[in-house]
């Protein structure tokens, strides 16, 4: 198991868009699709968003997150499913008065970004530590809601995947944990590509790597064309692996990919010639004690 490296496949997002991708999921039947198809190709984990079926926006509603698991539960009970509590910490300044919220803003309650896990009671769910500059947008993860998500996630029996944006968010790690709210032994994502955020190159994996605790299991990825190159690094710096369309919409620079499927056909190659062959679902879950 040693040599053997965790592939997560990141279906869809909240981002990526039919017009980038037309291979992108957006019903609760395409998306436990892509989910099971990923799995026959090697990813243990798929990492779920859902959208609103007649707008294709992304949504937060209890019952689409419940369709796409049972779709994936009727086939597979060993595939570990890992659901999104992202949204819900946009804030979009009003042109006139930056006091008022604009029209982009999605600002929720810690509540009810966690519902939908405690409604279903995932394997994992994400717990993002970013507050930074998100486009035009400020992304606000306030400590005490931090706080509150995470009391939650863990009170409903499921395993938070801290989602790291730059080298601040690792510090509020530090300090979650030596309160206690969070575990000593985090599972954490380092995301890189986001604009004023980690960017990817192998020297970020290595800073990023180099601040994580001790006992932390971790994955670093890359968003657009850096998503593939870091595949290879993480996996090379002792991390894990995550690919799929929330990530990028390519196979290479002249090619859409036709599914997340191919997307993961690609990662497990390369992890494969790298000497790290995929973990089962089975072996992924000893890993993490799920």
């Amino acid at each position: 198991m040693m040599n053997k490296r965790l592939l997560t496949c990141a279906v869809l997002g909240n981002f990526t868009t039919r017009k980038l991708n037309p291979a992108l999921p957006i019903t609760p039947a395409e998306i436990a699709d892509d989910c099971l198809a990923a799995a026959t190709e090697g990813a243990a984990i798929v990492h779920i968003h859902v959208r609103d079926p007649k707008t294709e926006l992304p949504s937060m509603e209890t019952e689409l997150y419940a369709e796409v698991v049972a779709r994936i539960r009727d086939v597979r009970q060993d595939l570990i499913i890992n659901l999104t509590t992202g949204n819900g910490g946009r804030y979009h300044p009003s042109d006139d008065d930056p006091a008022k919220p604009g029209p982009r803003t999605n600002l929720l309650p810690a509540e009810t970004r966690v519902r939908h896990i405690q409604a279903i009671r995932p394997d994992i769910a994400t717990l993002d530590l970013n507050t930074m500059v998100f486009g035009a947008e400020v992304v606000i993860n306030a400590p005490e809601s931090i706080r509150r998500m995470a009391r939650m996630i863990l009170e409903a029996g499921v395993r938070p995947e801290i989602e790291l944006f730059d080298s601040g968010d690792i510090a509020v790690l530090g300090a979650l944990q030596k309160e206690g709210t969070l575990p000593g032994a985090p599972l954490c994502s380092v995301v890189m590509g986001v604009p004023y955020g980690f960017q990817p190159s192998p020297e970020t994996v290595l800073y990023a790597r180099s601040l994580l605790p001790e006992a932390a299991q971790w994955t670093a990825f890359g968003t657009g064309k850096s998503a593939f190159p870091m595949v290879a690094q993480s996996v090379l710096a002792g991390g894990h692996a995550r690919i799929g369309l929330e990530d990028a919409v390519k196979l290479d620079a002249n090619t859409l990919a036709p599914s997340n499927a191919a997307m993961v056909t690609k990662a497990r190659r390369i992890m494969e010639d790298l000497g790290h062959p995929p973990a089962t679902p089975v072996e992924a879950r000893a890993l993490l004690g799920l």
